[in-house]
């Protein structure tokens, strides 16, 4: 767990949140959207990034639309001997867009794509041998992944 080292006040959330709203927004955007002058704004993000707060920018890739219209989420047992090499194998899985070491019965929990229900099959195939696995197949998503708000805020 990542020890908090800077105190992110109204207007630290305010960025954040516009910066989650668009991480193309120029500076100008942001630094209204924050109250802040744009040379205020660029020290902020700058602290932000520093202080691991804000880890990466990017874009959001809808997986349908880009040639994987199969969604499923995996959970996975993997004993000890097993976990480095089932790690370095789904770091190396296009399929994979996430995994989470997660206590109970599972040892991970990732979200896999495919292009169809065969692909998955197959990548299933070439992990079981890992461990046992239980496949979830998404059929939507009500709630999207979302940004983060301020503790205790409401949305």
């Amino acid at each position: 767990m990542t020890e908090f080292k800077l105190q992110l006040d109204a207007k630290a959330w305010a960025l954040l949140m516009a910066l989650q709203a668009d991480g193309r927004a120029p500076l100008k955007t942001l630094a209204q959207a924050a109250g802040l002058s744009v040379p205020a704004t660029v020290e902020r993000l700058k602290r932000l990034t520093e202080a691991g707060v804000v880890s990466a920018i990017g874009a959001e890739i809808d997986p349908a639309l880009a040639g994987y219209p199969v969604r499923a989420i995996v959970s996975s047992t993997v004993q000890q001997p097993g976990k480095k090499a089932f790690l370095d194998k789904l770091r190396r899985a296009p399929e994979v867009l996430e995994c989470h070491h997660v206590a109970g019965a599972d040892s991970y929990v990732m979200t896999v794509v495919s292009a169809s229900l065969a692909d998955l099959e197959r990548f299933l195939a070439s992990i079981n041998g890992y461990g046992e696995t239980r496949t979830s197949i998404v059929f939507s998503t009500p709630i999207p992944r979302r940004g983060l708000v301020a503790p205790g805020a409401a949305r």
